[in-house]
């Protein structure tokens, strides 16, 4: 099952999806972005990131807990 997000603005579910993407220096950088699409969408949000929401656009994103 997919992780997902409704947002209370737009009432769109949007899912998270996560890519590993090769860096220079042989390193691995992690990014995370939330879609419309469930195809290829993450199973659990990553452990030390909680879920916000722009209160302006109404788009989610993560955020590092502190």
């Amino acid at each position: 099952m997919a992780f997902s997000v409704l947002s209370k603005k737009s009432s769109k579910t949007y899912y998270l999806h996560i890519r590993e993407t090769p860096r220079a220096d042989g390193k691995v950088t992690r990014l995370f972005y939330f879609s419309g699409s469930a195809e290829g969408a993450a199973d659990v949000c990553p452990e030390g990131y909680t879920v916000v929401e722009n209160e302006r656009t109404g788009l989610p994103f993560l955020k590092k807990k502190v």
